[in-house]
């Protein structure tokens, strides 16, 4: 089978074959992985390796021919003072081959065809704000990327002469290759280019014979490479690179033609890659705006009918529409949202309204100040209607956050005290899946007055007030356990001096809904890189609040279908396992 063939007659495979990343990137699919085209794109390398890609031509001069001039090259230039001759590099065993390769291709080392080397050092104190460039492994690996990069670093066009004397200096054809970090990223060094680079942290490959630069570049950039150069890379939380290593590493070497050949051919190969992958991304990113406007017809309902209408045209594709985790994120975010705005669950005239729960709250608010026990609170101006974001069932109120609770409580400080007993801190480290988790808590000494202000109760809530990520800032945490232990400050505490008026899950729920999460995400204040949110702003939030009974039956069916949904996205992630094993047993049967 070609392998144009191999992609076109599997495209539903390598196309489907994605997979979530925890890391989001480009467009609004940024946390999709298209795992089969990264896939394929391995296997056309990979094949190009094993010499699979192009037939071979018996007439060819074989890479035998080609390795003997490189090392008469070689033995020359020495002889010539022009070089320094080299330590004979390990003979390859017939054990270490890692597979067969065609007629008239050789197994060579790395070094056995260039000078691999590092550059003199260039101190601190000589980095210039102009003149030479001067890269370090994350300038190459961004030029690797964008064939061009944004420059910090310099040094003087008079040190640049004098270090060029070493016979070190990029040029021409030469492949720059990562010592740090990700390491072996290759660069193709281009005629206009001109810089230096630091030791250790990138390494030359001096094209001293004139290979084929673009073959090398493909070789380097095949999961082969990585694998082998990360095989005795040292290092323990940073891998390198070293010279010797780069020395050893076999290279599969083909004859001048074919190299010439295999480029051509990869990158025709590469380039339906590209297409297919732009092809996937735009279908998922269609898909995705094809699911919200349908899900924000059911937020736009203006009566209960025309909501059953929009709900049964969606239902009728649900199959279709929820396949992505997305478009299942999506729905959920819908769910919030109908629920907040009393269209989840109908509505029963019998309830008692909120206003009256809000009289209630007054009352007990008044009690609690008169009994010295809270703060008599500074009263907000009303709720207009200009800030009403929709029109809520009869029975509910608009109201505040500071409507609903009588204080906010900012954390401890997570130093401690120089006196005191130790007792455990909730801190942000101990929040998982927005629930305190005691796997790994920690204690600190504070003073007995300090446990008494800041012991969490069972149903007390946590506001996270500070972090560098806006989807953690802001965010609700129901503390739901009975052990004693107290917060840090990187929490605000609201705590319910009252009952059967909130239900604190429906409170939960209205937080993490895009009613709140907007409006929190405009609150931001950003300090030293930090996103925070403070009690004003907590305060000021505007609440949609419903009858109790009907937060009790809200919280109840919000459950109900997030269960669904999680099923849903369960069985979703059975199927993308089946496409990735399916891509994974394509690749191996085409290389075996």
């Amino acid at each position: 089978m070609t392998v144009e063939k191999l992609i076109t007659d599997h495209i539903d495979i390598w196309s489907s074959a994605v997979q979530t990343r925890s890391t989001a990137g480009r467009g609004s699919n940024g946390k999709i992985d298209l795992y089969g085209i990264k896939k394929l794109r391995e296997l056309i390398l990979e094949l190009a390796l094993r010499g699979k890609l192009v037939p071979q031509d018996p007439n060819d001069e074989p890479a035998s021919e080609l390795l003997k001039r490189i090392a008469a090259e070689k033995a020359e230039l020495v002889k010539q003072g022009k070089m320094k001759k080299q330590k004979p590099l390990q003979e390859i065993s017939e054990d270490e081959k890692p597979f067969k390769l065609p007629v008239g291709w050789e197994w060579v080392r790395l070094g056995d065809l260039g000078l691999i080397g590092s550059s003199s050092r260039v101190h601190q104190q000589d980095w210039k704000p102009d003149g030479i460039p001067f890269y370090r492994a994350r300038e190459i690996v961004t030029l690797a990327k964008y064939g061009e990069v944004n420059n910090d670093l310099f040094i003087s066009p008079e040190l640049f002469e004098s270090l060029c004397l070493n016979g070190l200096s990029p040029e021409t054809n030469d492949i720059m290759l990562t010592g740090v970090g990700t390491i072996g990223v290759p660069y193709i060094v281009k005629p206009y280019d001109k810089f230096y680079f630091k030791d250790a942290s990138v390494l030359i490959f001096k094209n001293t014979h004139a290979i084929y630069s673009e073959y090398l570049n493909k070789i380097f950039t095949s999961k082969y490479w990585k694998d082998e150069i990360h095989k005795y890379s040292m290092g323990t939380t940073v891998h390198t690179l070293t010279i010797s290593r780069a020395n050893e590493v076999l290279i599969p070497f083909a004859s001048e033609q074919d190299q010439i050949g295999l480029v051509s051919k990869i990158d025709e190969l590469m380039l339906l890659c590209d297409q297919l992958e732009q092809q996937s991304l735009t279908s998922l990113d269609a898909h995705q705006q094809l699911v919200e406007t349908l899900l924000a017809t059911l937020t736009d309902s203006q009566n209960a009918e025309e909501l059953a209408e929009n709900w049964a045209r969606i239902s009728q594709h649900f199959d279709t529409l929820f396949n992505t985790e997305a478009s299942i994120d999506t729905l959920k975010q819908t769910i919030l949202q109908l629920a907040v705005m009393g269209k989840l669950v109908p509505q029963d005239p019998n309830d008692e309204p909120a206003s009256e729960l809000l009289k209630r709250i007054e009352q007990e608010k008044a009690q609690l100040v008169k009994e010295g026990k809270i703060k008599k609170q500074k009263p907000l101006p009303p709720v207009s209607n200009e800030e009403k974001s929709f029109e809520l069932p009869d029975g509910w109120e608009w109201t505040t956050m500071q409507g609903l609770y009588p204080e906010f409580q900012n954390g401890l400080s997570s130093r401690g005290s120089s006196s005191g007993k130790d007792s455990i801190v909730i801190r942000l480290a101990d929040i998982k899946d927005w629930k305190v988790s005691f796997a790994d808590t920690r204690a600190i000494a504070i003073t007995d007055s300090e446990k008494q202000k800041y012991c969490l109760d069972k149903n007390d809530i946590l506001i996270v007030r500070v972090n560098g990520s806006a989807d953690i800032v802001g965010g609700f945490i129901l503390y739901d356990d009975d052990q004693n232990v107290c917060y840090c400050d990187h929490f605000i505490r609201l705590r319910l001096p009252y009952k059967r008026v909130i239900d604190e899950n429906y409170l939960i729920l209205v937080a993490s809904s895009p009613l709140i999460r907007r409006k929190i995400n405009n609150l931001f204040i950003t300090t030293a890189g930090q996103k925070t949110v403070n009690q004003t702003h907590v305060s000021s939030l505007l609440f949609p609040l419903p009858p109790y009974k009907e937060q009790n039956c809200i919280v109840a069916r919000v459950n109900e279908l997030f269960s669904l949904c999680g099923q849903l996205k369960l069985r979703l992630q059975s199927a993308q396992q089946t496409q990735l094993h399916l891509a994974d047993t394509l690749t191996e049967a085409a290389l075996n």
